[in-house]
């Protein structure tokens, strides 16, 4: 099963160019500038505040990458849910 990855989070019109060679034309589309994926962006914001609620006396409580990554991303799935509500 594929995720919804939620589309772009900073969307960009693609960039179109033309290429000729021996007066054959071809459009050429670069997509590379359309930037991280909502789902991406989603669970970055909520791993900020993921360890921003774990920070303890200058410490860091449960900030594990096991613990904290899958987390960040089930709570961006959960939003990308919620935004078809």
């Amino acid at each position: 099963m594929i995720k919804d990855e939620g589309g772009s989070a900073f969307p960009q019109h693609p960039i179109y160019s033309l290429q000729e060679e021996d007066g054959i034309y071809d459009l050429l589309v670069d997509e590379q500038g359309s930037g991280m994926t909502l789902r991406d962006y989603f669970a970055a914001k909520a791993m900020q505040g993921l360890v921003a609620a774990s920070v303890n006396d200058g410490g860091c409580v449960k900030c594990d990458d096991k613990f904290i990554a899958p987390l960040a991303y089930q709570i961006a799935d959960e939003m990308i849910e919620a935004r078809e509500l």
